[in-house]
């Protein structure tokens, strides 16, 4: 079945996944390392995305079985990477709006950024490798949106999978009003402490916390949703044994546009839970992507590409000022002449 919007998905994620990466050089070096993971986990999701709309377009056949097997667990990651990302997001800034200390040490840090990769890694792989215990069969194959995870209906599923995108997301909420309601009660030493951190600025800040609660906005209802639609779609099933619920195992059902799209409850999740990876990698470099930071990393690169050829920056009168004008390097200005 023909998908009239096409090619319009896999645009969207192809942007996604570069413009999300754009930041993260200077969001590295600030030692940001909650947001350096959601980039990470957001450019690779909308990678994943990307290439599921771009080989499944118009075709259910299963033509490609081991990109499914990892296409399915980076989608798996993700639904949980995500949310864990923000939630670090969320709980260091409630950190810093809290803090008593004017400033941060380098074994803080070092503390802050081990246990951002427990819950942004080590975390999302331990969820991974859990779904198997409920993994009915091998995958299934929608056509126009590629590999999905088959997860058998049964109680277990929502304790071992399905919870945990609402859990984190209900946690990382907490963090986000109880930063704000320390920052509206300690401005006086808000100020003091932002003014001694060189990586946060007031806006970065506040940047940093609209993102995350962008995140809870997308990804914490969609999973309630998918929760519900799970729970009452189909009956749920009770879990026999293992040997049960991994019969014929190595099956892959695969269904047709036609089919899938005749129910509209299945299109809303179907279609909403593939554009919420590319709109929050979007959404992430609308707020950082045209920040001084970025305008002034944008610069450098611009003038690290054009230098070779011979021009570079004039300076203005005013201090700390460039001009837009060119200048011709004078080894370059006597090959002209010459």
């Amino acid at each position: 079945m023909f998908d009239p919007t096409y090619p319009l998905f896999p645009i969207f994620a192809f942007l996604g996944f570069v413009l999300v990466l754009i930041p993260l050089p200077w969001h590295f070096q600030a030692w940001n390392s909650g947001t350096c993971f959601y980039m990470m986990w957001a450019s690779l999701a909308c990678l994943n995305q990307f290439v599921n709309s771009v080989v499944w377009a118009n075709t259910a056949l299963n033509v490609a079985p081991v990109w499914c097997d990892i296409s399915i667990r980076i989608m798996m990651g993700a639904s949980v990477g995500l949310p864990a990302a923000s939630l670090c997001i969320n709980r260091r800034l409630y950190y810093i709006s809290s803090s008593q200390a004017v400033s941060i040490t380098p074994a803080d840090k070092l503390r802050a950024i081990l246990t951002d990769s427990l819950i942004c890694v080590v975390f999302p792989l331990v969820y991974v490798a859990l779904q198997y215990v409920v993994q009915g069969h091998r995958f299934n194959i929608f056509e126009n949106i590629g590999c999905y995870p088959a997860l058998y209906n049964t109680l277990l599923t929502y304790f071992l999978s399905i919870m945990w995108p609402i859990v984190i997301g209900l946690i990382s909420a907490i963090y986000c009003v109880l930063s704000l309601r320390s920052f509206a009660r300690r401005r006086v030493e808000f100020g003091q402490f932002l003014s001694s951190n060189k990586s946060l600025t007031v806006s970065r800040y506040f940047r940093l916390m609209a993102l995350a609660m962008s995140e809870i906005l997308f990804t914490t209802p969609l999973a309630i949703f998918m929760m519900w639609l799970n729970a009452t779609a189909t009956p749920i099933g009770p879990w026999r044994s293992w040997e049960d619920t991994h019969f014929d195992y190595g099956r892959v059902e695969m269904f047709p546009a036609f089919l899938w799209r005749t129910d509209r409850l299945t299109v809303i999740a179907m279609e909403f839970s593939r554009w919420v990876t590319p709109l929050c990698a979007l959404v992430f470099f609308a707020f950082f992507g045209f920040a001084d930071e970025a305008k002034r990393s944008y610069r450098n690169v611009f003038w690290c590409i054009v230098k070779p050829f011979g021009f570079r920056p004039s300076k203005a009168s005013s201090p700390g000022v460039r001009s837009i004008r060119f200048v011709i390097l004078p080894t370059l200005a006597k090959s002209v002449l010459n």
